[in-house]
C-alpha cells in the first residue's frame, strides 16, 4: 500500500508558489510556538534528502514560515527529531 504524501503550498517572497511535502507539524506548549518540517525532496551530495524546519506565525487565515534562529529552539527541535527517529 502506497503512503499518501501530505503536500502544502508555500508562497515565496517574490510571490511564486512552491509545492513541498509536509513531513511533520508540532507545537511546543511552553512557548506556544508552532513548527513545520518539510522537504522539497532534494538530495545532497551524499544522497540524503534535505529537510527544512520553520516556525509558523499566524495572522488571521495567513500563516508565515520563519527561520528558526534561536539556539535553544534548535536544540529542542533536534532532540525531538532524535527521539522520533528512535521510534521508527
Amino acid at each position: 500500500m502506497e503512503e499518501k504524501k501530505e503536500m502544502m503550498t508555500l508562497t515565496l517572497e517574490n510571490g511564486t508558489k512552491e509545492e513541498v511535502e509536509l513531513l511533520l507539524s508540532f507545537k511546543f506548549n511552553d512557548n506556544n510556538k508552532e513548527y513545520v518540517i518539510y522537504t522539497k525532496n532534494e538530495k545532497d551530495d551524499n544522497g540524503n534528502v534535505t529537510i527544512y524546519v520553520s516556525n509558523i506565525t499566524r495572522v488571521g487565515n495567513e500563516a508565515t514560515l520563519n527561520t528558526v534562529s534561536d539556539d535553544n529552539e534548535w536544540s529542542r527541535i533536534k532532540d525531538l527529531l532524535r527521539e522520533l527517529s528512535k521510534n521508527e
